[in-house]
């Protein structure tokens, strides 16, 4: 075990809510083995589930999305939980607690920024043999199996951009499609890694202005950019925390180009203003590239502030299940709302990413508002038709992601992973549920004596 000897005073009332409650950093890294597990894990499971988060060190952040990334992870292996583990990705802002990232970031001289500077917080996914520790400011943070840092990935020097924490690994070619953007030109850059882990491709794509672009869709053929109102501010940025902002001057647009295509191949299509921090997914059908993410009608207009469980936000002003359709052949769109219950973090099966999947899977929103612990489901071949599992009261899940089953032959035939905490005990459990029958008690828990703080997203790496 190692031990964080600093632990700065938490007093809740001293905090801000994105430090409160379960938001609160834990202080220490552990490796813990002779887990309780309830029912059974299936034995084809062999690998590691993981999950980032942000943990500052010091105790304290001036938004949710700054702080220190924390990956946590459990071991599965012939029916068994080996062990969890939780380690902090050494980082240049871990190794200088305290200190204004910008400082090192940007080279105020030069105007350059250094990639290497960065807190790895938002996502970890498995790609060319690497786990990589991933947020959108920065290089991508390789990791050991053991949750140990090795150091920034720049793909050889010949990734010059940030890269995003959403990158599509297509499942027909193992190609890594990813973007990086930037408060300064260029503003977005289309990249893409093969499957041997070789940087192959980067495209400069021409944008309104200095956009947040979180996430991004791949369809079989087509690649698309989100072009949406949240701006860089540098005011903001000078005077630290999210230094982004809604402007009702910046159009909101979607841009469809060919998979391999240039920024002279993108076609942009006007829509309703709005943000996307996370799609579903997309898949080609005809002259259309059809696209799902859970849409927001705006953010950051007064306040960086997102999630606060202390507001009462309207369900209308929450994220929800969207559908967008882009003709490219008339240049036309439509766009409906797919479902009335809010949820986020929407995910599919690997296996499905960029072709026409049936089902996707999302962590449902409304306990925001009061309402806690459930995943939904949703059947797009009936409309979007949204089941789900709901938990015991008290025990609040994240981000649900997809596992399959050995010899599966449904596109649901697998499993759902997600860690769990319960209000109730203050600790937290990986709950492995059956995708097929949501309604159904949990496959298999993996139980903690400790919690395991809010987070991001996560992936299962199998051996």
């Amino acid at each position: 075990m190692t031990a964080i000897e600093s632990k700065p005073d938490t007093t809740t009332e001293r905090l801000p809510w994105h430090l409160r409650d379960n938001r609160a950093p834990v202080f220490d890294e552990v490796t813990l083995t002779d887990l309780e597990v309830k029912g059974s894990i299936p034995p084809e499971l062999q690998g590691r589930y993981v999950r980032n988060g942000a943990n500052p060190q010091t105790g304290h952040s001036d938004h949710w999305f700054v702080g220190d990334g924390m990956i946590h992870g459990i071991e599965i292996g012939e029916g068994g939980a080996n062990w969890y583990k939780n380690r902090y990705v050494r980082t240049p802002c871990y190794a200088n607690p305290g200190v204004e990232r910008m400082d090192m970031y940007l080279n105020t001289e030069t105007l350059k920024f250094d990639y290497s500077v960065g807190v790895a917080n938002t996502h970890v996914i498995g790609h060319g043999g690497q786990i990589l520790a991933l947020e959108e400011g920065s290089f991508p943070y390789v990791l050991t199996n053991d949750l140990d840092t090795v150091g920034p990935n720049d793909y050889g020097g010949k990734l010059a951009t940030a890269m995003t924490a959403h990158p599509k690994i297509c499942p027909d070619t193992g190609d890594l499609l990813f973007f990086g953007y930037s408060s300064l030109p260029p503003y977005l850059v289309y990249h893409r890694v093969n499957a041997a882990g070789e940087l192959v491709q980067s495209e400069e794509i021409s944008v309104t202005g200095p956009t947040m672009m979180h996430d991004f869709v791949v369809s079989r053929n087509h690649t698309v950019f989100m072009d949406l109102p949240a701006i860089f501010d540098m005011e903001l940025a000078m005077q630290g925390g999210m230094p982004i902002r809604w402007s009702d001057d910046y159009p909101a647009r979607f841009g469809v180009m060919p998979r391999k295509g240039t920024d002279a191949d993108v076609q942009w299509f006007d829509v309703d203003p709005c943000y996307v921090f996370h799609t579903l997914n997309a898949y080609d059908d005809g002259d259309e590239v059809v696209v799902h993410g859970c849409r927001l009608q705006e953010i950051w207009r007064a306040s960086s502030d997102i999630g606060d469980p202390d507001v009462a936000a309207p369900e209308e002003q929450l994220p929800h299940m969207w559908e967008w359709r882009f003709n490219r052949a008339t240049g036309n769109y439509t766009e409906r709302q797919l479902d009335d219950r809010s949820s986020e973090f929407p995910r599919v099966a690997d296996s499905v990413v960029g072709q026409q999947n049936r089902y996707g899977y999302t962590m449902s929103t409304s306990f925001i508002n009061g309402t806690i612990g459930e995943i939904f489901k949703y059947d797009m071949a009936n409309g979007g038709a949204r089941t789900s599992h709901v938990f015991e009261k008290g025990q609040v899940p994240g981000e649900p992601v997809f596992v399959p089953a050995e010899g599966a032959t449904n596109e649901d035939d697998g499993y759902l992973m997600t860690y769990v905490h319960d209000e109730t005990t203050d600790t937290s459990h990986l709950t492995i549920l059956d995708a097929s029958n949501m309604a159904a008690d949990a496959v298999a828990e993996i139980h903690l004596p400790r919690r395991i703080p809010t987070g991001f997203h996560g992936s299962w790496i199998a051996d």
